[in-house]
């Protein structure tokens, strides 16, 4: 079986006071709370939502 690359994002800036499609993005990547690292699958979906949002979040190596 292939190992699927991933990456792990972390988010550095709350989402309070910016556009509400942002915070869905957020949302959507599964963030519930800020200073969270988690671990996505490294697509060209979750690229764009990283790209979206690259002001409130961190990729890590």
């Amino acid at each position: 079986m292939a190992e699927t690359k991933t990456i792990k994002i972390k988010q550095v800036r709350s989402g309070i006071g910016f556009d509400k499609k942002q915070k869905a993005v957020l949302k959507g990547l599964g963030f519930t709370k800020l200073q969270q690292v988690i671990e996505r699958p490294d697509t060209k979906d979750i690229r764009g939502m990283v790209h979206k949002v690259r002001h409130l979040v961190t990729v890590l190596d």
